[in-house]
C-alpha cells in the first residue's frame, strides 16, 4: 500500500521535538509525530501522596487530556462534563507507569513529579507521542532543577505498529489506525526493555510471527524517538 508523504512500512512521520515551550513549568516539550501535536509539561512538588510519605522516594504520575478541536469537529472538555473517559483515564495510568520506568525514584526524595500531557492535534498515536514527549518535560525538569541527577535512569519512548493486508505499518496515523487489520502500542526502554505492549485483533487474528516482526519494527522506530530525545536534552 503506499502511505502518505511516500514513507515506507518502517519509516516514522516526521519527529519533531522542541524543549522549553512553557516558561513557568520546571520541563516541557512539544512533540510532533507528523500531524499529532502534544504540549507535555513536568512540574515538581516537594511532597509525595499520602501513602507514600516516610518512604524516601519521590513519586511520578501523569495527567492526559485532548482539547477541544484537537479533533475535526469540536468535542467537550472533560471537566465539563464533570467525568473523565475511561480512554483518558487509562492513558494516563499508562503514561505514568511507563515514566517510573524512566527514572530511579529514590534519588527524588519525597518529590512528586507532575506530567501533563495535553493533545493540541490529533492524527492518531496521540499516547505514544505523549509517553515519548513526556519523557523529554521530565528530564528536562530534573536538570532545570538541580536534583540528584541519578533520578535520570534510561530514556524511554512509545510507537505505534499495525498490520495492514499482513504488513507491519510503523507509527500510524488516524486513517491508518483505523482502518488496520491489528493495532499495537509499545512502549520500550533505551536499553530495549519492553515496559508496555498493548494490542488488539481488530479482524483476524495476528501470527506470533507477525507479532515479532511488529515489535522488532517498533524498537527501530523507538531508536529514532530516544536518539531525538538525547540530541534536544544534549
Amino acid at each position: 500500500m503506499t502511505r502518505k508523504n511516500n514513507r515506507s512500512n518502517v519509516e516514522m512521520r516526521p519527529l519533531e521535538i522542541q524543549v522549553g515551550v512553557n516558561r513557568h513549568a520546571e520541563g516541557s516539550a512539544l512533540i510532533k509525530f507528523g500531524d499529532t501535536h502534544v504540549i507535555c509539561t513536568a512540574s515538581i512538588e516537594n511532597h509525595v501522596p499520602r501513602w507514600m510519605r516516610g518512604s524516601n522516594e519521590g513519586w511520578i504520575t501523569a495527567e492526559y487530556g485532548m482539547l477541544p478541536r484537537s479533533t475535526h469537529e469540536r468535542m467537550n472538555r472533560e471537566a465539563a462534563r464533570g467525568k473523565q473517559s475511561g480512554r483518558t483515564m487509562e492513558i494516563q495510568r499508562l503514561i505514568g507507569r511507563s515514566l517510573r520506568q524512566a527514572v530511579d525514584l529514590k534519588y527524588l526524595k519525597e518529590k512528586t513529579i507532575n506530567i501533563d500531557c495535553d493533545v493540541i492535534q490529533a492524527d492518531g498515536g496521540t499516547r505514544t507521542a505523549s509517553i515519548s514527549g513526556a519523557c523529554v518535560a521530565l528530564f528536562a525538569a530534573i536538570k532545570n532543577s538541580h536534583d540528584d541527577q541519578r533520578a535520570i535512569k534510561e530514556h524511554i519512548a512509545a510507537v505505534s505498529i499495525g498490520l495492514k493486508d499482513g504488513s507491519p505499518l510503523l507509527d500510524l496515523d488516524y486513517d491508518e489506525d483505523s482502518s488496520a487489520e491489528t493495532d499495537l502500542n509499545v512502549v520500550m526502554t533505551e536499553s530495549g526493555g519492553i515496559i508496555e505492549i498493548q494490542g488488539t485483533a481488530e479482524k483476524y487474528p495476528f501470527t506470533k510471527e507477525q507479532l515479532d516482526k511488529m515489535i522488532e519494527s517498533a524498537s527501530k522506530g523507538i531508536s529514532d524517538i530516544i536518539a531525538l530525545q538525547k540530541s534536544c536534552l544534549a
